[in-house]
């Protein structure tokens, strides 16, 4: 495929464990390097130390000396017919900057969920050459989970059954352009692909097997819908999201937002009725349309005065709000505070409690199925960033015990805030469900 012109131009080899993803990207880069004289190409990581761990010993292992030099320092192959094989990572937020004049291509993203949507899109802009034999490609390999699971699955696994060439929707702007539509393809990764794997350890099947469920569905089976380090497992959306309805006037309804400027700002508004039953009823949310986790850089009173406007046009009065008690902080500056802004503008707000742990541990009770197949909060249609988000969460490498803040976890934060600063009552109220899930296919 990456060799075919009539191809894709953006490639996922991914699923299972042991399939060989990364001898594929490996050997993908060694071929075009080979074909075309005086092209670059890059093999990307997420950090250098994952590089040295596997790629990089194993080019040296794939690539004869009569073929290329691998330059220690520089951490790239020279080719004899100037070609390059480049290595890199991109280990935070705006290290791809550092690839702005650069030239690539074929580009592959090793471990491709490890990497941030933003990351991607943008050496999407160095995936060029001045070379008319040869046509850019991006590819990529991974399994299911990892911070960037969901946009990954969005990108690739929705839109079309694995092996299927498709072209990738355009803006308006784009078709009046003429551009040509991207091409993309999900090739599933399976274990038996990996052949020398399944000779030289024959027990790696069996292994697998003895995972717990989801991480043996993820990596045995490659599914996409549940993940290895999934925070919500118990999310299911013909159970949880529900169609919207008239809120009564005699529910109390509240409201909690998570501040955002270079990130987005999220609010949420909540409804409980006399049974207990919580319903998110509504979202605002401050990012960019086409770049997700990018804030639209509101200042705070104007925000205020958004959700105020909101509400107005509702002929609504929401008396409580819950916001991140970093809104009330002074540090560095000797103007109004955040919460003194949003207010100004008309969205008056408390300090919310802001126990992590205690959060997370109220948002999994109050999406536990009750007996009776019912939980204890639901969530409008018309909530689609949350409904999109939630789902997608991981779990953070580090403190595994917590979300990782590096995902898109903005609505979430406004979710644990609205729902542990005021908590709710158990309830006997049944939601009325959808029947199909188009996120996790449940």
């Amino acid at each position: 495929m990456l060799l075919d012109p009539q191809g894709p131009d953006e490639i996922l080899y991914g699923g299972a464990a042991g399939g060989g993803k990364t001898d594929a990207l490996l050997i993908a880069c060694i071929t075009y390097c080979r074909l075309y004289p005086g092209v670059w190409t890059l093999f990307l990581r997420r950090t250098f130390p994952e590089l040295e761990q596997k790629p990089i010993p194993r080019s040296k292992q794939l690539i004869p000396a009569k073929w290329a030099t691998y330059n220690e320092t520089k951490h790239r192959w020279q080719f004899a017919n100037g070609s390059v094989l480049q290595f890199g990572s991109l280990d935070r937020s705006g290290d791809e900057i550092r690839y702005q004049s650069a030239e690539f291509a074929l580009i592959v993203f090793d471990e491709l969920t490890h990497f941030q949507e933003g990351q991607y899109l943008y050496l999407l802009s160095r995936n060029r050459t001045t070379d008319p034999r040869v046509r850019p490609k991006m590819a990529g390999g991974t399994n299911p989970g990892g911070p960037g699971h969901g946009w990954v699955k969005r990108r690739w696994i929705d839109p079309a059954p694995p092996e299927t060439i498709w072209a990738a929707p355009q803006t308006v702007e784009e078709a009046a352009l003429g551009i040509t539509p991207r091409r993309r393809c999900f090739v599933p990764a399976k274990l038996e692909d990996n052949q020398i794997l399944m000779q030289a350890d024959p027990g790696y099947l069996a292994r697998l097997m003895e995972l717990p469920e989801h991480t043996r569905k993820a990596l045995m089976d490659g599914d996409w819908n549940i993940f290895a380090g999934q925070v919500f497992t118990e999310w299911r959306y013909a159970i949880h999201v529900i169609e919207p309805f008239a809120i009564p006037p005699g529910w109390r309804r509240w409201r909690s937002l998570d501040w955002g400027y270079a990130k987005p700002f999220a609010v949420l508004w909540f409804a409980k009725d006399p049974a207990g039953m919580t319903v998110v009823y509504r979202e605002l949310y401050g990012c960019v349309p086409g770049e997700p986790d990018t804030g639209v850089r509101l200042d705070a009173e104007e925000v205020g005065r958004r959700i105020a406007e909101v509400e107005r046009r509702a002929g609504e009065v929401v008396h409580l709000g819950y916001a991140d008690p970093a809104c009330w902080s002074k540090a560095g500056h000797e103007g109004p505070t955040i919460a003194e802004s949003l207010a100004k503008g008309g969205a008056v707000f408390q300090k919310a409690d802001n126990d992590r742990m205690q959060g997370l541990a109220k948002v999994h009770e109050m999406l536990r199925v009750r007996k009776g197949g019912v939980p204890d909060l639901v969530v409008f249609s018309t909530c689609t960033e949350l409904i999109r988000t939630l789902p997608e969460l991981p779990h953070d490498e580090t403190h595994p015990e917590d979300v990782d803040t590096d995902a898109e976890d903005h609505l979430y934060d406004a979710l644990r805030y609205g729902l542990l600063s005021r908590v709710a009552p158990k309830r006997t109220r049944e939601p009325k469900a959808v029947e199909h899930d188009p996120y996790t296919g449940y």
